[in-house]
């Protein structure tokens, strides 16, 4: 068997781990019930009394939970916990600009510690290695995550953060960097860099790299092996369940081992909410079965996945999900960072020389995603003076950067000229990043 950070649980029996599943699920439902307002209501409108729970299938029974509700609840609507007991608040975008928020107690975070912990061992990391972590600090989840995780499994850490990629290749070089951590479209990037400056990858000390926060591909993988000369592995997190920790994949690289004595998976189909069987790709839904905070219940990820049937050869005995191919929602991932057309609507909606009329245009240009909004202008300003036009393309590049975290190019485009579909309505996304399962 293969090392393991907890091998007590990541390879524990598995009547054992439904055992300890259904224990941990009746202790949330009866936390919920008793603390969360929006639980407590819709246990009442279903009839459903937590103590009766004497099977993990009963969870069918309970209504999903959705990043709606969260955001209705904003910000601490669904805590658990009183405030005072919250001793960290994270946050990710939401689509109507509310952010989503979640809290950890002192216990969650130490939890989350350990689970990034296995997540890194599982990848190859140890307590003999230098960890760069090249994702961004701050209310993301990412980089704090792998920065405790890797701090509990005893390495070194390097909270070089995102961005800098000559300061990150400097750092490698100084620093003798041995696990490298970042989004697979930045790894690659990183690659590219360090070809153009001449440096002898050979030279560096990198051996593995965990990577996630956007699709990605086997063919990226190859690439990126290749080019920097390590282990690539592919990990899944989401800042409402916990953050980067939920599940990661082993050295075999045949799936993300899941955390199940924290987390019970279900995948269903995302039209119907019916179940789906192991093997078959739907939404990826996630109850939380030690989260103190901020708890969630059926919670639909809107990502798209499958669960593995079957062990896997490293002895881990955890069910493993498949890589995550899209969203089944509308929501954008561009350079790991989460993009909603329909905030990029609110935002046009509030300039003055624009109308909601946009499509975006993603193309992947070397090894980054590239975005251009193609704005139909208000026929007003269409004949205004070409500084007009710029002024305005300034302005709404400041404003995408500053308001949904990722860069996006600018285009004016003569009104009426962009392609719309049966229904009259614009198409909104054209991608042509050519991104294969």
């Amino acid at each position: 068997m293969r090392e393991c950070f907890e091998p007590q649980f990541e390879a524990m029996d598995r009547a054992e781990l439904a055992q300890l599943q259904l224990e941990r699920l009746q202790q949330t439902l009866l936390r919920v019930g008793r603390n969360v307002p929006l639980y407590r209501k819709r246990f009442a409108e279903h009839d459903i009394d937590p103590e009766t729970f004497a099977d993990v299938a009963d969870l069918r029974r309970l209504p999903f939970t959705t990043k709606a509700d969260l955001r209705e609840a904003y910000p601490y609507g669904l805590f658990a916990v009183p405030l005072r007991d919250v001793v960290r608040l994270h946050a990710s975008s939401g689509t109507s600009g509310k952010p989503v928020v979640a809290g950890y107690t002192r216990n969650d975070v130490k939890t989350w510690s350990r689970l990034v912990g296995r997540v890194l061992v599982a990848a190859g990391a140890g307590r003999d290695d230098v960890v760069q972590i090249a994702l961004g600090y701050g209310l993301f989840t990412g980089g704090i995550g792998f920065h405790y995780g890797a701090e509990a499994v005893g390495a070194a850490v390097i909270p070089a953060s995102s961005g800098g990629t000559r300061r990150q290749i400097a750092i490698m070089q100084d620093y003798r960097t041995t696990v490298f951590v970042a989004t697979p479209s930045y790894a690659l990037h990183l690659a590219e860099t360090i070809e153009a400056m001449d440096v002898n990858v050979n030279s560096l000390s990198l051996r593995f790299g965990l990577f996630g926060a956007e699709t990605w591909t086997e063919a990226m993988r190859a690439a990126i092996e290749d080019r920097l000369k390590l282990t690539a592995t592919d990990n899944y997190g989401l800042s409402e369940i916990m953050g980067p920790g939920v599940a990661g994949e082993c050295l075999e690289k045949a799936g993300m081992h899941v955390s199940e004595d924290h987390f019970f998976i279900e995948i269903v189909d995302p039209a119907t909410g019916e179940p789906l069987p192991d093997g078959e790709e739907g939404e990826l839904v996630v109850t939380t079965l030690t989260k103190e905070a901020l708890p969630m219940i059926r919670f639909r990820t809107g990502d798209m996945t499958r669960i593995i049937p079957g062990p896997c050869a490293c002895g881990r005995t955890m069910r493993r999900i498949g890589r995550i191919v899209g969203r089944c929602d509308d929501m954008l991932i561009i350079r790991g960072v989460n993009v909603f057309p329909s905030r990029i609507e609110s935002i046009l909606l509030e300039v003055e020389g624009t109308t909601p009329n946009y499509r975006i245009v993603l193309e992947r240009k070397g090894a980054l995603d590239e975005a251009l909004v193609e704005v139909e202008p208000t026929e007003e300003l269409l004949f205004d003076r070409v500084a007009e036009h710029q002024a305005l393309l300034d302005k709404l590049g400041r404003r995408f950067a500053s308001e949904l975290g990722v860069g996006l190019g600018v285009k004016l485009v003569e009104p009426g000229s962009l392609a719309r579909g049966q229904e009259g309505k614009t198409i909104r996304v054209v991608d042509r990043r050519g991104i294969a399962r």
